[in-house]
């Protein structure tokens, strides 16, 4: 499984640890940066760089780290394909994929701590998605997406 990455200033020193344990853990990552130098950065650089690579196929699934993980989500959720989910508990990280299909993890990098994050992530990348009644309400969301005049 192939992992883009991504954060901005708020989440970058977790995201080096967070691809540091990825990569530990045998998982290849793409980094898109932000380095974690400290410096103010634009959130929807990192965020439509991160949505673009897994919309291309270029990685399987994206996780990106801001302050709060909204931002992120946000930006993500502007790219066609991507279903970019912020995510603060396990629950939630099970049910994004199970039910949402989710494909990018929006996580916050200043309320959620480093150790509940990993968590959330080994659930978000073991967890599959159910299909079945969930399958038709995707299905909505992608015809949404490919509609060319406003709904």
């Amino acid at each position: 499984m192939k992992i883009a990455l991504g954060a901005d200033h708020g989440g970058a020193e977790q995201k080096e640890a967070l691809r540091a344990y990825l990569e530990g853990e045998g998982r290849q990552v793409l980094d898109f940066g932000a380095p974690a130098n400290g410096q103010s950065v634009d959130y929807p650089d990192y965020a439509l760089s991160v949505a673009r690579a897994v919309a291309a196929g270029e990685a399987d699934c994206g996780i990106l780290i801001c302050g709060t993980g909204i931002g992120m989500a946000i930006a993500a959720n502007k790219v066609c394909s991507v279903h970019a989910a912020t995510v603060t508990d396990t629950n939630a990280a099970r049910l994004s994929r199970q039910h949402n299909d989710a494909n990018v993890l929006c996580l916050s990098g200043r309320f959620i701590s480093p150790e509940t994050n990993r968590e959330i992530v080994d659930i978000f990348l073991s967890t599959d998605f159910e299909g079945g009644r969930h399958q038709r309400r995707i299905d909505k969301i992608t015809a949404a997406e490919n509609r060319s005049d406003p709904l």
